[in-house]
Formats: C-alpha cells, structure tokens, sequence
C-alpha cells in the first residue's frame, strides 16, 4: 500500500474556538469580539506549543444583526466584515480605498474579478438590502425582489460608492485570512471550517439563485428545514431554511454546490458538513405547521452529489458531522 498523505496522514488533535471568542479589541472601539488581529496569531502560537494542529471554526460569513448566528447568514460565500481587525499586524491593506497605492489597486480588482461568480450577487444583495432599511428580500419591491436585470442595474447606479465599498471589505477580509492561513500553516496548524447544509432564506445566496430552492412565486419557502421529534425535542426542531430543489441543481452537474465547496477550500484545510445527513433525506416542514412534528422525510441526491463534492474538494478534506 502506498504512504498516506494529507490532512488525515496523522493523529491530530486540535480545539473548536470561533473568531468571535477571541478576546476583542475592546470597548475603546464599540466591539469585545474576536477578530483577525493579534488574538488570532496568538492563538495559533499557543495552538502550537501545545502540540494541538487544527483550529476549528465556526462558519466566517456575515451574519444578521438579529441574531449574529453564522448558521443564518447573509451569504454562504462572503466573510464576515465584522472580523476584519485594525491592529498593527493586520491592517496592512486597509488603506482608504480611494487612497490605495497602484500595486494594492491592482491587486484589488485582480481579486475582484477572479470572485465574482459569488463577489457580485452579494454585493448587489447587500447594497439593496440596505436600500429597504435591511428588510428580507421576499418583502422588496417585486422587480428587485425578482432581481430584474434593468431594474436592480437602475437602482444600483445610486449606490456605487456603497458597492465598490462592500467589495473593498470583502478584499480586506480575505487578505488578513489568507495571512493568518499562512502564519498558521507555519506553524504547522490547519484551519478547519464549517458548512452548514443549508442557508438562510434571507440571503445572496438564495435571491441570485432562487430557481435552485423549492420558492413559490414570491419567493417564500414551499417548505422549510428542520428535524423530526426525538428524545430533545417532542416537537422537533424547526430551522426555517429553505429547501433546495435538487433536480434543478443536478440539471447543471451542481454547479452551485460545485462553487460553494470550492469556496470553503480556498478558506480551509478542512471543511465539516454539517448535518451531513440531509443529503441522503431532509425533514421538510409546511410552511403553516404549527410545529416540526407534522414534517416528512423527502429524499436527496445522496451518493450522486457527495461524489462530486469530494472531487470538488479533493480527497481527505470534507468532514461529515455523523449526528443521526
């Protein structure tokens, strides 16, 4: 047999701690959470010294201010722009964005145009979610709801400064990542992310591409996530995510899964599924039930997808959460 290589060629051991956790800057600058500065690399050299590889996070992505839970995020590609840090490590890039020298500029629109795929629907997202005072987009206007291309293309000629804004903060966010990726790999610790199967409603995500979710025509859920009664819960548990609609998102070989895996990996070393069971069957609850008791199991692609997420991510890297 051949030598194994990659994450899994060892026993590791590692600790689960979100950026959030990290011991923030403080009141000084209106936030006691952790973010992408000093805490983190030190965090890393402690992870070192004490003979621990992985760092496990919580997903990064922008979170809603309603709850700030990063499993109902605003975006399942985007970072968090709260985690971007101003100390001296990691504000290197940060710049007035009118102000930056031409290498940094250059260095700004290359990353732009190599993310767009997700970079742009998420901004546009953001900018007119902003524009209807951060209302869900179900409730917007029917023809930006509906993301008519003339209409959103009007409504954003007002909000250039504020898009080329939000692009600027997603740049930031990935530099200081990818900075603290590299420290960490030299020293010899993984960072190891988390997916969660499904996304929130309220979100890029589902608003650029609401033909592949089980949407009516206004863009609310047919059905919604969740999990049937068990010993925790007698009445289940209720998510509120909408579910995908898989055979659209076969009809193009999951390109979209493809994306988000792709993602993921350009973030982590490791990437953990979670709920990892939904793709063999998810709970689907009616949207009037009172309760997730009254749900039913709906099949998903199973083995046909978790092929292509594998070759996607490449072999030893996904991490399925084995609960149920």
């Amino acid at each position: 047999m051949g030598e194994k290589s990659g994450p899994f060629d060892r026993r590791r051991a590692g600790v689960l701690l979100h950026v959030t956790s990290l011991p923030g800057p403080g009141t000084s600058t209106g936030s006691a959470s952790g973010d992408l500065g000093d805490e983190a690399y030190r965090f890393v050299d402690f992870l070192a010294a004490a003979g621990c590889s992985v760092w496990q996070v919580l997903p990064l992505a922008p979170t809603h201010p309603e709850d700030g839970s990063p499993y109902n995020a605003l975006s399942a590609m985007a970072g968090n722009p709260a985690l971007i840090s101003r100390d001296h490590r990691a504000a290197q890039c940060l710049e007035d964005l009118a102000a930056m020298a031409e290498p940094q500029q250059s260095a700004f629109v290359a990353w732009c145009a190599e993310q767009a795929e997700w970079l742009e629907p998420y901004v546009e997202f953001a900018a007119l979610r902003e524009l209807h005072g951060h209302a869900p987009w179900p409730t917007w206007t029917p023809a930006l709801r509906d993301r008519d291309p003339q209409s959103v293309a009007e409504a954003l000629t007002r909000l250039t400064d504020r898009v080329r804004a939000l692009r600027f903060e997603q740049w930031v966010f990935a530099v200081q990542w990818a900075r603290l990726r590299e420290y960490a790999a030299s020293k010899g610790v993984l960072l190891f992310g988390d997916l969660p199967i499904f996304v929130s409603l309220d979100s890029a995500d589902v608003w650029a591409s609401r033909e592949l979710f089980q949407l009516d025509g206004h863009g609310r859920p047919i059905t919604v996530s969740g999990c049937p009664p068990d010993y925790f819960a007698a009445d289940g548990q209720r998510w509120n995510n909408p579910h995908y609609d898989w055979d659209a998102m076969a009809a193009d070989g999951f390109a979209w899964w493809r994306r988000r895996i792709a993602r993921q990996r350009d973030l982590f070393d490791l990437v953990r599924i979670d709920h990892f069971r939904g793709f063999e069957a998810a709970w689907h609850v009616p949207v009037d039930a009172a309760t997730a008791r009254e749900g039913y199991w709906v099949p998903g692609p199973g083995a046909e997808i978790l092929t292509i997420l594998v070759d996607t991510a490449g072999p030893g890297t996904l991490v399925a959460e084995d609960l149920g």
